[in-house]
This record gives structure tokens, C-alpha cells and sequence, in this order.
């Protein structure tokens, strides 16, 4: 079912996710697009399906007269359903195109394999999600890409030292950065590696800006509003939204789009037409999911902030307006979105004491579901991660992620009271 019409400019993304992408006339009036469970589709002539298996394999572009608007071919390559999810998650960054995967790791994987080459640097914000922490530093080196981290506690002048030894800069093929960082919040200046990229270009190439978006994305920060080339989710988390869905998806330029499109074809990681159909749905309340999150984020942000068991929090909403952070914030993202990192007064035994004693909210990775989640990042997410890295990322014994939902905010706050009475 693609879509033959570009996207109204005039509606609001939220208005376009009920009907995008997707004609009822073609198939049989269904309001809601339906499943298509197939592996393989039919040609209306030899010539056409010659035709699009070229263009879609990379052998050539796509002439002006030819129009493959309802054509598919085989279930590794694309499905209707997997259409539908990607022009409409692609509004939300007014990004040329999208491509959707198995995970978000497999996004990120992908993206890396697709863009880099033996004896290639990425350069990546630190601290980084445990298992891109685990990608990046035992897997990459397997094929000789090496990764240099820059700790976003040094802001851009940490950037900018990294970049300007010699030996890093002359090989750099993508900045990779998660703003914020997973888990301590930090923010990661996008324009700002925007800007270092385009100071590194020769002969018309320059170092990709790859940004993971997924704490806050895509409704409160927009990573290709600012320059950046490649915008990463986890569509498990707000996107999908109901903890029911592995996905992953990745918004950007056509051209590097398509490169990522014909490795997923070629390694088989693109998503179930199931998959995309729950995803699909899930759009349509993705910010008014994300809305009611960062309402209730807000007011168990503030009651944290003034407990007496509490070290301090890292949210966003409560950043220095005047600080370098504050400043990245506010140029960046419309909300400080719903993920609160807590640093208790103690050390893993507290940690633990209070996560055992949680009633409402579930002790659990993961993040962006419509129920409110708690874990302990340097015992799980992010254990695989090196202990001197995770104590550089500030990823302590005391740290509490907390991933908000769409409870009422005043039962999520007393259950953390009781909570926090056992620390």
C-alpha cells in the first residue's frame, strides 16, 4: 500500500498517522490497513518486475515514468505493512525516508556495517546503552573499525579534543551520538558535531552524524532538524509504545536510506508484517502517549529532587537553563521527555531495598511503555559495560533508572515514597 501522494506539509504529524500512506479503495474499504501475511507478491507483466527488481536492488534509480507504487516483490525486501509504519514514522522528521529493522541494535548494527570500513574510527558519546557499549568495543574491532569514546561531562569541548588529533580526525566515518545518554541523561550537542563533521570533509565526503533518538524521539527532538544525517530508534520503546514489539527503524537522506535498505534485504533483518502492524497502530496515540509520560516525568522529577534519601536527579526538565546542558536542551527538544536517572543516598544495597519494595512500578529493563518501569543500570542494562567506563559514564551503584508511564502521577510518587522508606 505506498502511497502515491507526498505528505500534506499542511497537517500536523499526529493528524497524518490515521491515514497516510495507506488508500482504502485498495483494499476493500478497510479503515485500518491489513495484515499482509505473505512472503511473495505477484507482477502485473515481466518487463515490470524486471524493472523494480533493478531499482530496488541498487543496479539503478528510479526513472521519472515509472511508477512502482503498489509493487512488491518478496517479504525480505518490503511488505505493505512495513510501507505504511515507514512513510509514516518518516513525517515526524520530515526525513526523506525510512527504514525499519528487527531492533533498535539491529538499526544501530546495521548503520555502522553500512557506513564504515575496516581501519575506519567512530567516535561515540559516552555512556552509551550496555549493549551498543558491547558492539562498539568487542564487536567493531573484530573488523578493525575502531571506537573512541568522548564523555558528554566534557561537553563540546570534548568533542572537539578528540577530534583534533590527527590520528583520529583523518579516519573518522561517523560521530555517533545518544542524546541524551542512556542512562545518565546527559545531553550531546547535535548542531554543534554537525558543524565538527563539515571541518573534517575531503573531496566533498565527511564523517556522518548518527544520532540515537530514541529517549526522546520523535516527538520532543528531531535529530535531521539539526543537521544530523542518520536519526536511530529503538522502536520497542515509545514507538511501539506497549512492550509487546521488538523494532527498530532508522529516519534520513534517500540515498543513505537506501544503502541500509539493500543490507537489510541482503542479511534478512527486516521486520514481521505483524510487527509493522502493531507499530503502525502504535502511532497513531504516540504523543499523546508521550504527552501524558512527560506530565507525570515532571511531577515525580520534582518530588525526587526534594527527598531526603535522594543524592540528586538527572532530568531534563530540571537543568540549569544557564549551564551548557540547559542550553543544548532548549535548542534541541519541546519536552524533557519521561526518563528520570535517581541517585540514591547509598550504594547497590539501598538501590536494591528500594527497587524490592516498589508495588506499582515494575522492576524491569526496557523503556517507553505505557507502564512505568525501575531498574539498576550498572547491575543490569549496562553490566556488560567495562566497571572503569561505567564509573567515567557515572553509572554507580546508586543510580535508579526510572522509565515513566501513563499512570496517574500522584500513585507512581506515593509508591516511591514507600519505596524510598526502606532506603
Amino acid at each position: 500500500m505506498k502511497a502515491k501522494k507526498p505528505a500534506d506539509s499542511s497537517l500536523k504529524p499526529e493528524s497524518q498517522m490515521m491515514r497516510y500512506a495507506y488508500d482504502p479503495e485498495l483494499a476493500s474499504h478497510a479503515v485500518k490497513p491489513p495484515m499482509y501475511l505473505t512472503s511473495t507478491f505477484s507482477f502485473t507483466s515481466a518487463e515490470h518486475g524486471k524493472a523494480y527488481a533493478e531499482v530496488i536492488n541498487g543496479l539503478r534509480t528510479q526513472r521519472p515514468d515509472e511508477d512502482f507504487s503498489n509493487t512488491y516483490i518478496y517479504g525480505r525486501d518490503t511488505n505493505p505493512n512495513l510501507e505504511i509504519f515507514e512513510r509514516r514514522l518518516a513525517i515526524w522528521e520530515d526525513a526523506e525516508a525510512g527504514a525499519a529493522f528487527e531492533s533498535g541494535m539491529a538499526a544501530i548494527a546495521f548503520t555502522f556495517l553500512a557506513f564504515l570500513s575496516p581501519g575506519d574510527i567512530l567516535v561515540h558519546s559516552e555512556p552509551t546503552y550496555g549493549g551498543t557499549d558491547f558492539l562498539l568495543k568487542s564487536i567493531l574491532n573484530r573488523f578493525q573499525i575502531r571506537a573512541v569514546g568522548v564523555n558528554m561531562k566534557d561537553g563540546r569541548a570534548g568533542l572537539e579534543k578528540v577530534l583534533a588529533d590527527p590520528t583520529v580526525a583523518a579516519k573518522v566515518g561517523i560521530i555517533y551520538l545518544e542524546s541524551p545518554c542512556n542512562p545518565s541523561n546527559l545531553m550531546a550537542d547535535i548542531g554543534h558535531a554537525v558543524a565538527c563533521a563539515k571541518k573534517l570533509e575531503k573531496n566533498g565526503k565527511r564523517p556522518l552524524v548518527v544520532v540515537d533518538n530514541t529517549f526522546l524521539g520523535p516527538v520532543f527532538q528531531q535529530p535531521l532538524r539539526h543537521g544530523a544525517d542518520l536519526s536511530l530508534y529503538s522502536a520497542t520503546k515509545y514507538i511501539g509504545g506497549h512492550s509487546d514489539i521488538l523494532a527498530g527503524a532508522a529516519l534520513g537522506r534517500s540515498e543513505l536510506i537506501g544503502k541500509l535498505k539493500l543490507m537489510r534485504a541482503m542479511l534478512g533483518a527486516i521486520p514481521s508484517p505483524h510487527t509493522c502492524w502493531l507499530l503502525t497502530r502504535s502511532l497513531e496515540t504516540l504523543k499523546l502517549r508521550m504527552n501524558a509520560q512527560v506530565e507525570g516525568a515532571k511531577r515525580v522529577a520534582a518530588y525526587l529532587a526534594q527527598h531526603p534519601k535522594v543524592e540528586r536527579v538527572n532530568y531534563l526538565g530540571l537543568l540549569d537553563p544557564h549551564s551548557e546542558q540547559g542550553q543544548i536542551y532548549a535548542k534541541q527538544c519541546s519536552a524533557p521527555g519521561a526518563m528520570i536517572s535517581v541517585y540514591l543516598k547509598g550504594g547497590e544495597a539501598e538501590s536494591f531495598r528500594f527497587l524490592n519494595h516498589l508495588k506499582l512500578i515494575t522492576m524491569a529493563v526496557s523503556l517507553g511503555g505505557n507502564e512505568s518501569l525501575a531498574e539498576h543500570p550498572a547491575s543490569m542494562t549496562h553490566i556488560e559495560v567495562d566497571l572503569e567506563d561505567r564509573l567515567e559514564g557515572d553509572i554507580t551503584d546508586a543510580l535508579v533508572r526510572l522509565s515513566i508511564g501513563i499512570e496517574a502521577p500522584e500513585d507512581l510518587i506515593d509508591d516511591i515514597g514507600q519505596a524510598l522508606l526502606y532506603v
